[in-house]
């Protein structure tokens, strides 16, 4: 398999490209249209569209044989042959409705991945609205715009600052965990909220919707995890998604410091 470098500089080009095609389109009135219905069983919108279909072409001038897991395209294969090097599980556009409404917090998210999706080797997320960069690879440490980056030290949960993701049916349940916690953001983008708690910047994220997907979640785990964070579900058993993005899961992603059964009893109610 190439190497983090080279992984990087591939993530770089896709993410420029990405940032290129949106950039008129960020805050316009039709960005939000909805072309179609994705792979993932979601619309799909124009600005979206727009950043696929500008990563999908950085991929294809690359030239190798790889295997692309992608919200709105699905399962497909680049290059030629059928055997590819690796495979991308790539959200091109995490945050849609920041971007379409011009809220500056919207990434791409590409996790690279042995042709099967296991054994994740390198994974990529950036902020499209500032550039801010985050990755790891096959070595220690995760990185933002070049330089190491740390997890917060904080191990009284009281004082953390999470980002909690919950829809209508669940307002008990988060209400609960909001309760117990000094401050609560939800900030519209998982992939960055994923590397804002391996960064330090938050202390943990919880998501009780059961809508996350591997696509969503593959590269900002991977970045938390080499950063020395904790990913779990809601009963704080590893998760596990099965190869594909129908499949939907829960999450509680934090610094390792605070007990996880304060998120385990309180995000289940």
């Amino acid at each position: 398999m190439a190497s983090d470098l080279d992984f990087l500089n591939l993530c770089n080009r896709a993410s420029q490209a990405a940032a290129d095609a949106i950039e008129d389109m960020v805050g316009s009135s039709d960005a939000y249209t909805t072309l179609y219905m994705g792979a993932d069983g979601t619309p799909t919108t124009k600005i979206d569209a727009a950043a696929e279909d500008a990563i999908l072409a950085v991929l294809t001038d690359d030239g190798r044989s790889m295997r692309l897991l992608s919200e709105e395209a699905g399962d497909i294969m680049i290059g030629e042959g059928d055997k590819p090097e690796f495979s991308i599980i790539l959200d091109p556009l995490d945050g849609t409705y920041n971007a379409a409404f011009g809220i500056p917090f919207y990434s791409v998210s590409i996790a690279i991945a042995k042709p099967d999706l296991s054994g994740t080797s390198f994974g990529y997320v950036q902020n499209l609205a500032n550039g801010d960069a985050y990755h790891a690879g096959s070595g220690k440490g995760s990185y933002l715009n070049g330089k190491s980056i740390s997890l917060s030290g904080n191990s009284d949960v009281h004082e953390f600052c999470i980002s909690v993701y919950g829809y209508r049916p669940h307002v008990e349940r988060t209400s609960m965990l909001c309760k117990g916690v000094r401050r609560i953001r939800v900030l519209g983008s998982v992939a960055l909220e994923l590397c804002y708690v391996a960064s330090g910047r938050m202390d943990a994220f919880v998501d009780v919707r059961r809508a996350l997907r591997l696509t969503d979640v593959a590269a900002g785990i991977f970045i938390l995890d080499k950063a020395g964070g904790v990913v779990s579900n809601v009963h704080g058993d590893p998760i596990k998604f099965p190869n594909g993005i129908m499949n939907r899961v829960d999450m509680v992603a934090y610094n390792g410091h605070a007990n996880i059964y304060f998120f385990k009893l309180n995000s289940m109610g």
